[in-house]
């Protein structure tokens, strides 16, 4: 069963909070508000698609501030950042670590609307991809040493045999390395492999070339 998708208040003015807690609400969408970057920050991760709506300007930590502190803990979050005093550094800033929407106070209703709608459209498309990139990491863990070597190999199009001469094994257990691969990685071609490997991002452990004697 999909989670239901949560939108987050993050203000230090209780005015604020409640007539966005009543805004978000008539729209349908559940909420939980918070006074602090502080106090949203014990709040353990939601496992669903989720929004954020930031204000800026907070005593103690600041909305960039939260921003920052989310993405050194590898915490995944939508943000749409609101605030009453706009300068481009700080939209710059914002933007650039991924933030949704920049909207400046008093926000309007339907354009605060329309972009908690982006934000977490945008943030189901990074949970699905990222159920997606696990999954594919799953697959990659379950091959033996000798195997990786094997993918890191046959990903760069290198034929059986060169793997073999590389490798210092002869070709028909390439072959058997190979098929392995294929069916541990559920890759039905080595075009489909590759982009199994691009999608995880990460660089396949080096294979451990033999040098072909001499005569």
């Amino acid at each position: 069963m999909a989670i239901a998708p949560l939108v987050f208040v993050v203000d230090d003015d209780p005015s604020v909070r409640r007539s966005l807690t009543r805004l978000l609400a008539s729209a349908g969408y559940t909420v939980e508000a918070f006074a602090s970057a502080k106090e949203f920050l014990g709040r353990e991760q939601y496992a669903g698609p989720c929004c954020l709506v930031l204000d800026v300007r907070m005593p103690g930590l600041n909305g960039l501030d939260l921003q920052e502190a989310l993405t050194a803990t590898g915490r995944r979050m939508s943000i749409v950042f609101v605030t009453g005093h706009v300068d481009v550094p700080m939209s710059v800033r914002a933007m650039k670590r991924g933030a949704t929407d920049l909207l400046t106070k008093p926000v309007d209703d339907k354009d605060l609307l329309d972009a908690i709608h982006r934000c977490l459209a945008k943030d189901v498309e990074d949970l699905g991809e990222e159920t997606r990139v696990a999954e594919v990491r799953r697959r990659v863990n379950l091959l033996s040493p000798r195997e990786t070597e094997v993918f890191a190999l046959v990903v760069t199009g290198m034929p059986n045999k060169q793997i073999a001469a590389a490798l210092g094994i002869s070709e028909k257990t390439i072959k058997v390395h190979r098929a392995r691969v294929m069916d541990k990685m559920q890759a039905g071609s080595v075009a489909e492999l590759v982009r199994l490997a691009d999608r995880v991002g990460v660089i396949l452990p080096k294979a451990r070339a033999k040098r072909p004697r001499p005569g």
